[in-house]
């Protein structure tokens, strides 16, 4: 691969645990790869996950995939960020915030997820940046105060970089005029373009050069049997569509049609309907199972696409999920 950097996530093997994931993240060093990345949910904490591998590979970049902002202030965040960038201090720290869900924010962790999510993350991303400037900060919002905070890590010229989660018009916008970079995922490379063009929509609208928010895009791959993974795919999509904002991205990325019938079937409680529901093109273009020519391929689709920084999000569904893994790396591992 070339013509764009690479990195892995930890995200969809977490449950394997974190010795898995430090291993995994030697292995990606080994063969070329320059990020790793971890989710946020209810497993592992990202922080210290971060720093693990951090201290033990100190050669990757290090970034959250998503942190949701109602379960962090800015200033917690800024200071997570920079613990990091101090443990790594010759590569880069991409903290990766979102919006996240009501299932996640509100029925599992008990906080309240909010009603005016755009105008949130604007203050986030906004005082987010400042505290990272190494400045006393004051700052009195809707969402966010803060008084004459001042960040004590002290960082060199090289600073955490603000990656914005976004699927949609109004986030991929507030991206390109707010962030360093963006973070796409459960897209289809053919959706990327567009997302793109809202990204640079941002930026122009902010009067920042062309190019200088990053896109990373979350690709999910995995060198196993596609007809055997299919039981897995179905479960892992059907979470995500009946999200709204997963489902708007899903139906304009030209599967409407499933997610109509997905959150029918669910709305319901019939989850066999809802499984069958996600139809197999839904499944071969977003969760990508196959031979090594076939992850590659689709890894490059999303490079042509307009990614900027591939993040390989490998699907553990063969027999052996360590193996599987570690198979789906090296047919995608830089070349």
């Amino acid at each position: 691969m070339t013509n764009s950097t690479i990195g892995v996530t930890f995200a969809s093997f977490q449950p394997l645990g974190l010795d898995v994931g430090r291993s995994i993240a030697r292995t990606a060093k080994d063969m070329g790869f320059g990020s790793f990345w971890t989710a946020e949910t209810v497993g592992h904490e990202a922080f210290s996950t971060l720093a693990a591998v951090g201290a033990e590979t100190p050669g990757l970049s290090l970034g959250t995939g998503v942190l949701a902002i109602q379960l962090r202030t800015p200033m917690l965040a800024a200071m997570g960020a920079a613990t990091l960038q101090e443990i790594v201090k010759d590569n880069d720290i991409l903290l990766g915030v979102g919006i996240s869900s009501p299932v996640v924010v509100d029925r599992w962790h008990g906080a309240a997820y909010g009603s005016a999510p755009i105008a949130q993350i604007r203050e986030y991303l906004k005082l987010t940046k400042e505290c990272l400037s190494g400045n006393a900060v004051s700052y009195e919002g809707r969402f966010y105060r803060t008084n004459r905070y001042r960040l004590g890590v002290r960082l060199g010229d090289r600073r955490p970089k603000v990656v914005l989660g976004a699927l949609n018009q109004q986030m991929l916008r507030t991206a390109g005029e707010l962030a360093d970079g963006v973070l796409l995922n459960y897209l289809p490379a053919g959706a990327v373009p567009w997302c793109v063009e809202q990204v640079r929509a941002g930026e122009a609208k902010a009067g920042r050069p062309e190019g200088e928010c990053k896109v990373h895009a979350y690709v999910h791959v995995g060198l196993c049997d596609p007809d055997q993974a299919r039981k897995a795919a179905r479960r892992d999509l059907f979470s995500y569509a009946v999200v709204p904002a997963y489902a708007n991205a899903f139906s304009r990325a030209g599967f409407a049609e499933e997610v109509q019938a997905i959150q029918a079937a669910h709305a319901n409680k019939d989850r066999d309907a809802a499984l069958a529901a996600v139809s197999e093109p839904m499944i071969d273009s977003i969760d990508i199972c196959g031979d090594a020519e076939t992850i590659r391929a689709a890894t490059d689709a999303y490079i042509r696409a307009g990614v900027d920084d591939v993040v390989i999000m490998p699907l553990p569904w063969g027999e052996d999920r360590v193996s599987t893994i570690e198979a789906t790396l090296e047919a995608v591992k830089p070349r």
